[in-house]
């Protein structure tokens, strides 16, 4: 299926789910309320959680946002690529307000994948887009995933291969006083973020300001058991920094944290699919791209 045909399918109200270098997201024409609404009726997801909303650049994320100096430089540093800026939102904003989640502030995107590029420049439109899988389960890193949480309710799938990343973008909200805080950690680091804006705040206690802050996030059916050093009678084992046990899985046998994101949902996946009541997943240690894992991970074995 072609690009402009997905591009129709938004034009029309459909949803269409697209690779990025992130996750698969589930687009829907993010100005259309009843599109977006499909988004939320498709995932199951509740409507207090909002959406990131797809643009091709700052240009267009200008049009949508009031967006302090420091968020622009973060867009022109980091845009295009796997970061969101969170921004009190432009009262002439064309996105839906079921899109904010009735808040005052916007998440915006810039993806770097070129079918989700494509298809953004095809569509000439804001596309508001959650990961393409049902609302808390394990994100889709393949058109195979997205068709196994949504089937028949998406309209088209276009299929980009394996997401390249494999974690959801990093999340940094900015008002109009730019002060910085990470609502959600991801591949481009707390340290190159506060390289361009200064030390970073801690979230709102308890508030869903941007998608992926509910605690209970990322699950498979399985429980997860963290920072186990191995597996228990019955459990399937994760393993970081050695080769995969019998019955279980590695991230990274070379203890690669690169490798280790983009193997993480599959890996979930398929040991979930095991039907093992419990995942024992090893220590995943370090800084950067490790706080994002672990971020997931703790999200995934919250209790639900």
């Amino acid at each position: 299926m072609s690009v402009a045909k997905a591009a129709e399918i938004l034009r029309a109200g459909g949803l269409v789910a697209f690779p990025t270098e992130t996750v698969y997201g589930l687009g829907a024409d993010a100005r259309n309320a009843a599109a977006v609404a499909r988004i939320f009726a498709a995932k199951g997801r509740p409507q207090f959680n909002p959406l990131i909303i797809h643009v091709p650049g700052l240009a267009e994320a200008e049009a949508h946002a009031h967006l302090h100096p420091a968020a622009r430089a973060l867009a022109e540093r980091f845009w295009p690529g796997p970061l969101t800026i969170v921004a009190p939102r432009r009262a002439d904003s064309s996105v839906s307000e079921l899109a904010c989640a009735g808040l005052k502030t916007v998440a915006l995107r810039a993806p770097s994948h070129p079918i989700a590029r494509d298809l953004l420049t095809a569509f000439s439109g804001p596309i508001a887009a959650p990961s393409a899988n049902r609302s808390g389960h394990v994100s889709a890193t393949t058109a195979a995933h997205v068709a196994a949480d949504l089937g028949d309710a998406v309209d088209l799938v276009l299929d980009g291969g394996d997401a390249t990343i494999g974690l959801e973008s990093t999340i940094v909200a900015i008002g109009s006083d730019g002060q910085a805080a990470l609502l959600r950690p991801g591949a481009i680091t707390r340290a190159e973020i506060e390289a361009v804006t200064g030390p970073l705040a801690a979230p709102r206690a308890g508030a869903v300001d941007a998608p992926g802050m509910l605690e209970s996030h990322y699950a498979p059916r399985a429980r997860l058991r963290l920072d186990a050093d191995a597996s228990r009678a019955g459990e399937a084992y994760l393993a970081f920094g050695a080769p995969a046990p019998a019955g279980g899985l590695t991230l990274s046998a070379r203890g690669d944290l690169v490798e280790a994101a983009a193997n993480l949902y599959a890996a979930l996946r398929t040991l979930d699919a095991s039907g093992a009541d419990t995942i024992a997943v090893a220590p995943i240690p370090g800084d950067g791209l490790a706080e994002a894992i672990r971020d997931r991970l703790a999200r995934a074995a919250a209790p639900r």
